[in-house]
């Protein structure tokens, strides 16, 4: 046995597989051709992230489209940084934007664990045999050492970092290594980088085509493996996804300068290297200037946020959508009821710009989404948002299902839907006049009619048309005698007509309505308004008109 394998079975005594072992154990994947397998790998540290809910639906999509395999593995080497359950709600939230990956550590497959902290074996047994093969070395070096080759290369004006003749314990003999492992002294594990300072790097994005680094690159003898014996992220990811047989590595740009210790890595190794794509950062406009979206500074960088607002899944994801792909509003117009899941992805219709978040444009998304959707899938999923997150919006759909139904089956089903709700926190803000609870509060609080208008005119205009209301009649009779009542009383049937001659008329036909809308709904806006009074029924109509009555009579000068 050679001193390279006396320290590395010094420092691994327990492991005895190589890596040949785990190239059996870990097969390539039996997946057709062109297959693509992706993976989302988020920590354990907190909420799901837009950015990462935008990068898992993108790969998620390139995996399945391509009969491919979308795996999450939990990236947990950072165990100080760890939030207690934050790995499974991941999940449930990748879940409820209908992300199910085909792998996980809840969903286990062929290539488990998909934990970091449980794979320590697969990482020791790689370290051992780069240690074996002078790719990697313990470097004992403190916290004061390292400081002190900072200070140094600070006054040299020279890169910072672990390199050359700054890698002190690259140059101990094995004699020393072993002696130091002996007594015990503290140590990481580092790669030892076979770079030159005057060596540049090339690789090709899958969106971003060619991409060059300029020297130097990944000289840095950078840490694998901490004290607490887990890898770092950067040796965690050439492993995994080469014994996970991942074929493409997608995610944010920010991650691309850690891509030439990558491939060193790899190469190293003798690994197949993976396609890699690098996804624009989702970023905001803040004071003028744009900015990454922030965990720390931003709601909507939380996809809780959405999901307590009531935006509907399939909004968001189709917004997500448009920035993914270029082309993909213009499929949406050619196809507007179609699943947004059967558009599909090309890596070269993707922006090479970081993507605006745009608020409103969410906003005008969803809009039409919710206009689409089936009275049906409508009401089922304001009561699923209810029941989480408003109480008082479910206390008002069990008052009477089918009436909540009917008032959101408002011109529902039109060539062109009515757009009410941009989200469900909405509805009741919307249609609240609907219940008489809420029409009496708005009443109390104060009707706030055209001040043109006396208070008696209002008193006989109100009257005047309980007495002649009715329901049995078509919309178009409806509104023709609406009209007629209002054209008796001096109003204009057409806005123009008032507009050339104002001194003829008091107002207009939707002054008229005006009034009718305040006395039974306690608003000015409303969904179309026969609709309205068909569902209130013609007893309620008739008793919020004789309240209306009552309180002008009441405050009547």
């Amino acid at each position: 046995m050679n001193k390279k394998e006396i320290i590395a079975n010094m420092i691994f005594p327990e492991i005895k597989d190589t890596i040949q072992d785990l190239e059996i154990r870990y097969p390539k994947r039996n997946l057709p051709d062109g297959a693509i397998v992706t993976r989302f790998a988020p920590s354990p540290t907190g909420f799901l992230h837009t950015g990462s809910l935008f990068t898992s639906l993108v790969s998620t999509r390139f995996a399945h489209q391509t009969g491919g395999v979308f795996y999450v593995r939990l990236e947990d080497t950072d165990q100080k940084r760890e939030i207690a359950g934050s790995g499974e709600k991941v999940l449930e939230q990748l879940h409820i934007y209908g992300i199910d990956p085909d792998e996980s550590y809840v969903v286990n497959g062929p290539y488990e664990p998909y934990v970091q902290s449980e794979r320590k074996n697969i990482y020791h047994t790689v370290i051992k045999e780069m240690i074996m093969n002078d790719l990697a070395y313990p470097c004992f070096c403190t916290h004061e050492e390292l400081d002190e080759i900072r200070k140094v290369q600070e006054e040299k004006s020279v890169l910072q970092g672990y390199y050359g003749e700054y890698a002190k314990c690259r140059f101990l003999s094995d004699d020393d290594i072993i002696e130091k492992l002996e007594n015990k002294e503290s140590y990481v594990i580092r790669f030892k980088s076979k770079r030159s300072q005057d060596e540049e790097i090339g690789f090709t994005d899958a969106i971003r085509g060619t991409i060059t680094f300029s020297a130097p690159v990944n000289i840095q003898d950078i840490v694998i493996m901490k004290g607490d014996q887990l890898p770092t992220y950067h040796f965690a990811h050439v492993v995994d996804d080469h014994f996970m047989r991942t074929t493409h590595v997608t995610r944010g740009e920010e991650w691309m300068p850690s891509v030439p210790n990558h491939i060193a890595m790899f190469e190293a190794l003798g690994f197949e290297l993976p396609i890699y794509a690098h996804f624009p950062v989702i970023m905001k406009i803040d004071d003028g200037k744009r900015r990454k979206l922030s965990k720390r500074k931003d709601l909507e960088a939380s996809v809780d946020f959405f999901l307590e607002e009531g935006y509907p899944i399939e909004g968001f994801l189709e917004y997500l959508m448009t920035l993914a792909n270029s082309n993909f509003e213009e499929w949406r117009l050619e196809h507007p009821q179609n699943d947004i899941f059967d558009f599909q992805l090309s890596f070269d219709k993707m922006s090479l710009d970081g993507a605006l978040f745009d608020m409103e444009k969410i906003k005008s998304i969803c809009k039409d989404r919710l206009g689409l959707m089936d009275a049906d899938t409508f009401v089922k999923n304001a009561y699923d948002y209810s029941v989480q997150f408003s109480p008082e919006l479910k206390k008002v759909i069990d008052q009477d299902p089918e009436y909540f139904k009917a008032i959101i089956n408002i011109e529902r089903n039109p060539e062109k839907p009515r757009k009410d709700y941009e989200k469900y926190s909405d509805i009741l803000r919307v249609i609240d006049f609907m219940y008489d609870e809420y029409y009496f509060n708005r009443v109390a609080e104060g009707l706030e009619f055209n001040v043109r208008y006396e208070k008696k005119l209002l008193i006989d205009l109100l009257e005047e048309y309980r007495d002649n209301f009715s329901l049995e009649v078509t919309q178009e009779e409806w509104f023709e005698h609406m009209k007629n009542l209002a054209v008796n009383r001096s109003f204009a049937a057409k806005g123009k007509d008032f507009k050339k001659n104002p001194e003829l008329f008091i107002g207009t036909i939707g002054d008229y309505a005006e009034i009718l809308r305040l006395a039974t709904c306690a608003s000015k806006n409303t969904p179309n308004f026969y609709f309205i009074l068909s569902i209130l029924g013609k007893e309620r109509v008739i008793a919020r008109i004789n309240n209306t009555i009552g309180v002008l009579k009441q405050t009547q000068e």
